[in-house]
């Protein structure tokens, strides 16, 4: 927008294009002059303020959580709540969100690490080898996730390179996690591996310090379960002479469904 500066800049300009002999068209200086004084802001007024976007508020996916996982009153409801939700990071590099397999209102509830590649592709959890094997270990015990067991994770996107999940990946997860436990109301949970149970656990002992042993999970709602952290059956794999660790963990829990009626 021309300016009074401008405007007597363009005046002395013509004028000396006049002294020059340099034809000018009169019109056109006319025509100029006019529209400049009139866009031009009256003397003594402030220049107008930048004009500055309104800033983003950002997001507590944390609260959006809890929202979420508050507002549903059924595990397949739940689901979808968790399938919409953006609020990780990990969903944009993931191909499928993993929520549960099994049989809802199960006694039994596994909660797991999170997916790896075969969960990812699949969209289940715990279908891989480990899953093949932690099937093994069910039906030790009488379990099978068709009947009567149910299993789920604690982070349901998976990481890159199958790394373990970040503390922020899993405090957004949480809320819907113990949604889960609220709706599925498990007698006993089973935390397979160490990175479930010193999460749900707030613990920093390693899992094999916490496995075997018996804890209390509450819930923030206030619903308490007992929970049983067990070694997770890709550990078994790598590590198969600790399987006899795992049969004791196994016997503990299928004594402990019974004495809870599970």
């Amino acid at each position: 927008m021309p300016t009074p500066a401008s405007i007597d800049a363009f005046k002395a300009l013509a004028e000396w294009w006049d002294d020059m002999g340099v034809e000018v068209d009169d019109a056109t200086v006319q025509a100029y002059l006019k529209v400049a004084e009139r866009a031009a802001p009256p003397a003594g007024a402030a220049a107008a303020a930048p004009v500055r976007r309104p800033r983003r508020k950002k997001i507590n996916w944390v609260e959006e959580a809890e929202k979420a996982a508050t507002a549903c009153d059924s595990v397949e409801a739940l689901k979808a709540a968790i399938e919409q939700f953006d609020g990780s990071p990990l969903k944009q590099g993931a191909e499928n969100t993993v929520v549960y397999d099994g049989t809802p209102g199960a006694s039994l509830m596994v909660i797991g690490e999170g997916p790896g590649a075969e969960e990812d592709r699949k969209g289940l959890p715990f279908v891989g080898k480990a899953g093949q094997l932690l099937d093994k270990m069910l039906a030790a015990i009488h379990r099978d996730r068709a009947e009567n067991a149910f299993i789920t994770n604690v982070n349901y996107w998976r990481p890159p390179g199958n790394r373990n999940p970040e503390d922020e990946e899993l405090a957004v997860c949480h809320p819907f996690v113990d949604r889960m436990i609220e709706l599925v109301k498990p007698t006993l949970i089973v935390a397979a591996g160490g990175v479930p149970a010193k999460y749900l656990l707030d613990s920093s002992n390693g899992i094999m310090r916490l496995r075997g042993t018996e804890h209390v999970y509450t819930t923030a709602s206030g619903f308490s379960v007992p929970l049983i952290p067990i070694l997770h059956p890709a550990y078994l794999l790598r590590r198969p002479q600790d399987k006899s660790r795992a049969w004791r963990d196994l016997l503990l829990v299928e004594k402990r469904l019974e004495e809870l009626g599970g």
